[in-house]
């Protein structure tokens, strides 16, 4: 039978008087059994080392045993010394310091000549089951709940309750009240063992105002100082202005709110009350007291002297006390220092314009007040809305990358002589003149208000210029044109992009011509992005249409002569039933793309489209469904796509199609997807991560029936498998800097993975369905078989598996059943503003694809890199270009120029 003696630190106390404790808390437990061995081991005067058989864990629930017992450090086989040793007493030290317990224990269970077993005994913490605030409304305890830190199964600890007290002490001492007292009170939750609920009853206290603001002595008018407290305000004044009284004038008097009522007579009063007195100026302040606001304010005030010409003002103390009823008082001593002057101002390093048109450009004399805003302004270190200062004068006349530096050569008594040094730079000249976001605005009649003409020198009074004039043609957004200088240094040229927003949040796409051979071309295309269609047959919601319920209607039609056309209709319910999100989507399309070259006579011929062409026409159905598990990321969607395809006299590829020019195709599959997003925003992920996988099906009509597809038509009713696999990670670098504090470095990497198979063995696979690989991911004519366009910057679309094998052009058909691409980019945000979001990148790319498994090879990679930019504007959507250069298109002969590609994306960010 087992030996089983437990001691605790009391007992080992008593039998022992020795120092090291084997509990962290003494207990009155009972020896329950005495074993002679057990007792001869502590009543032995001389310490004996012992080795450790076996270590068990008891009392633990929620914790791993092997985790507990590799955080006390007690391993089997490890020798610990009896009495005297310091291993237990480590043990219960560690395991306390995780704060997971309250009550930890050793216990020695057997001891058999030089071997012992130890059990560790823990009682674990209860753990928060829910958490209550008590004494304020309901909003702002929602609002707290999500700051406070607290979350339910964890264990709570005395830390827990500090940091949510004192987080509830700061949101209200940022509303006013430094006074807030939380009391906590903990109970017990019988709905689950060993769990705790906590009340957080919260005494806001009276809301903290400011009383009086006194500067003490100063020279500057106490009025002007105190308008530079922006954030701390006193509190609400009456002024009484001076009237006549018996040849008398009445000095002013200020009066408090509750002070002017009393006088008046007013005993009980409500604070909004409106005082009707010809003789009163009421000045009303919130006068709520923020530390944070406080410490700007003072800031403020040194800015506002140094602007006066005390660039030595100093505040020796500032005092924050209160006067009662919530009232505080704030005293400041300032040490305001001379007042200093401008002395000489010398220039150097100019060469374009003489020392005398600088100074009159300065306009700032010896003598006049120190301020060196003023200086700043005047060099063009900061904004100048005219430009009438000398980097305006450089900069007017292509000087984009010029520089000042002032520098103080002499401080004596009260004058400071100054040199301004200048680095004047080359000329730029104006490379290219971009617009982004006008969606609905056509790009000539911006492109025509522009006074910043590629080929000519930057100017910057041009560009102010070219803002104006954008802003009076009213389609846009004055606040949101926003003209962005992209300068490069190294060849001396800058690139101008032009950023609007359109003052509606619809789109419009229209465009029209006429050709003598190809006849009506054009687009016309709208979508309203927060349509209502519940309102549609609603005359009163028609302003001009009805919006409001989040969905999106889109129609588009698309020409261009007889050549090609397409109809696409779309509507979204982002909220089906209004209550889940669960997005709805339904789409018809038709498109008809016509050959108009005539193999027999080699010219141009627009009358064959109506005899040569190919068309699809189709409809979708989907529903997208945001799941719970495995976690809340998840979503589901899955969708019904019928799609017809109709040949006439149309020869796609000999090798793809034998024999078949005329006929009808038909389509119709299942798509389901699983995604997982955990990225941060939208429009430039910081962390988390994308991930997709989907599968697209047909039903294997072969091994239903062989008759369904006749000779004529193999591909009456076309069958496949295509499988897609998408992952995307963002990870931040570095912390964030730059005036914006959330700019940061992320580096972003993607491995993408499709395949399509076949049912039948005795099928090739279906020539629908399959994979183009290369270019910018432009839509072609093969995305009318339903290819999936996968880009590839620095690269021209290929249909080779070798990477050595690199045409300079597309070639006439591309189609894989195996692709792999895999990508890495680093992002850099020039502009995180959600109206218009731009970030440069720069890139390595690798991808290729395969006809069958039997020659894929996920090494075998056609490798890119580049640098990119993107624009994101909500009016307008995605806008980017790249310049890749293809790493495998470098030959004996090839020059950069020869490997290298410049493309161009719209609307989306290609696969």
């Amino acid at each position: 039978m087992q030996k089983v003696f437990k001691l605790s630190l009391f007992a080992l106390v008593v039998l022992l008087f020795t120092k090291p404790a084997f509990a962290q808390e003494t207990s009155d437990t009972t020896i329950r059994s005495i074993d002679a061995d057990l007792i001869n081991l502590f009543n032995q005067k001389t310490p004996k080392k012992y080795k450790i058989a076996s270590v068990k864990v008891t009392g633990n629930r929620f914790f791993d045993e092997n985790l507990l017992i590799s955080i006390a450090n007690l391993n089997i086989g490890d020798e610990v010394t009896i009495p005297g040793g310091d291993n237990f007493s480590k043990a219960i030290t560690k395991l306390w310091s995780q704060n997971y317990f309250s009550d930890v224990e050793i216990y020695i269970t057997r001891v058999e000549g030089k071997e012992i077993d130890i059990e560790v005994s823990v009682t674990e913490r209860p753990r928060l089951s829910n958490f209550y605030f008590k004494g304020i409304p309901k909003g702002q305890s929602d609002e707290i709940r999500g700051k406070t830190g607290l979350v339910p199964n964890r264990v709570v600890t005395e830390n827990m309750k500090i940091t949510a007290t004192e987080v509830i002490k700061k949101f209200f001492a940022e509303k006013g009240y430094r006074d807030t007292k939380v009391k906590i009170a903990e109970r017990k939750d019988t709905t689950f063992e060993n769990t705790l609920a906590l009340d957080f009853f919260i005494d806001k206290g009276p809301k903290v105002k400011i009383n009086n603001i006194n500067l003490g002595n100063v020279s500057i008018d106490e009025a002007k100082l105190k308008k530079q407290f922006k954030g701390s305000k006193e509190r609400s004044r009456f002024t009484l202005y001076p009237v006549m009284d018996s040849g008398r004038i009445v000095i002013p008097k200020h009066y408090t709110f509750e002070e002017y009522m009393k006088e008046k007579g007013y005993l009980t009063f409500s604070k909004t009350k409106r005082v009707m007195d010809p003789y009163v100026r009421i000045k009303f302040s919130s006068a709520k007291f923020d530390e944070k606001k406080y410490t700007e304010d003072k800031e403020s005030i040194l800015e506002y002297y140094n602007t006066l010409g005390y660039r030595d003002a100093v505040i020796d103390n500032d005092t924050v006390y209160s006067v009662g009823n919530g009232n505080l008082n704030i005293d400041l001593k300032m040490n305001e220092g001379r007042k200093y002057y401008f002395g000489n101002i010398s220039w150097r390093g100019n060469t374009k314009y003489s020392d005398s048109i600088l100074t009159t450009i300065l306009g700032i004399r010896k003598g006049d007040i120190y301020n060196l805003d003023v200086l700043n302004k005047k060099l063009g270190k900061s904004s100048s809305p005219d430009g009438a200062d000398i980097s305006g004068l450089y900069q007017d006349d292509g000087y984009l990358f010029f520089r000042t530096e002032p520098i103080e050569t002499a401080v004596y008594n009260d004058t400071i002589d100054f040199e301004i040094r200048i680095i004047e730079g080359p000329q730029a000249t104006i490379k290219n003149v971009r617009i982004a976001g006008n969606d609905r605005t056509k790009e000539y009649v911006i492109r025509r208000e522009i006074r910043t003409i590629p080929g000519e020198k930057f100017s910057r009074q041009l560009l102010i210029r070219s803002v104006r004039e954008l802003a009076q043609l009213n389609y846009f957004n004055q606040e949101k044109i926003t003209p962005n200088p992209v300068p490069n240094q190294e060849d001396g040229t800058v690139d101008i992009n032009y950023s609007v927003e359109e003052k509606s949040s619809d789109q419009l796409e229209l465009s029209a011509g006429w050709g003598g051979l190809i006849g009506l071309t054009g687009t016309l295309g709208v979508s309203f992005n927060n349509f209502s269609a519940k309102n549609l047959f609603k005359k009163s919601a028609w302003d001009p249409l009805p919006m409001g319920d989040g969905q999106k209607l889109s129609l588009r039609v698309q020409s261009n002569g007889r050549a090609f056309r397409s109809y696409n209709f779309s509507f979204t319910e982002p909220w089906l039933g209004g209550k889940k999100r669960n997005a709805l989507t339904v789409s018809i399309f038709n498109t008809k793309f016509g050959q108009t070259f005539d193999p027999l006579t080699g010219r141009y011929d627009p009358n064959i489209a109506n005899d040569r062409y190919i068309s699809t026409t189709g409809a979708t159905a989907s529903i997208a469904k945001q799941l719970k598990w495995p976690d809340d990321y998840f979503s589901l969607s899955m969708g019904l796509n019928y799609t017809r395809y109709k040949l006439s006299n149309y020869a796609i590829d000999p090798t793809n199609l034998p024999g078949f020019e005329n006929g009808i195709v038909n389509n119709l599959n299942f798509r389901i997807a699983l995604q997982r997003s955990s990225i941060d925003q939208p429009m430039f992920p910081k962390t988390g991560s994308n991930f997709m996988a989907s599968l697209q099906i047909t039903p294997p009509y072969s091994l239903i029936n062989s008759s369904i597809n006749p000779a004529g038509n193999p591909y009456k009713w076309i069958e496949y498998h295509k499988w897609r696999f998408n992952g995307e990670w963002f990870v931040p670098l570095g912390k964030p800097h730059g005036e914006d504090r959330n700019k940061q470095f992320v580096m972003r990497f993607a491995a993408k993975f499709g395949f399509v198979g076949k049912f039948n063995e005795n099928l090739q696979v279906s020539p629908f369905e399959r994979f183009q690989v290369g270019d910018a991911g432009l839509t072609n004519q093969f995305a009318l078989l339903g290819f999936d366009i996968v880009a590839h910057r620095g690269y021209p679309v290929y249909d080779n598996s070798n990477p050595r094998v690199n045409p300079d052009q597309q070639r006439a058909s591309q189609y894989f059943t195996i692709f792999n691409k895999y990508t890495m980019e680093m992002r850099y945000p020039l502009s995180l503003n959600p109206s218009s979001t731009i970030f440069g990148l720069a890139f390595f790319e690798a991808a290729n694809g395969w006809y069958s498994f039997k020659d894929y090879n996920p090494f075998q990679l056609r490798r890119s890199v580049g640098v990119g930019m993107r624009f994101f504007l909500p009016m307008f959507g995605l806008l980017g270009f790249d310049y890749g250069i293809g790493l495998d298109r470098f030959n004996g002969t090839n020059q950069l120029r020869d490997a290298a590609r410049f493309t161009f994306m719209l609307g989306f960010e290609p696969e």
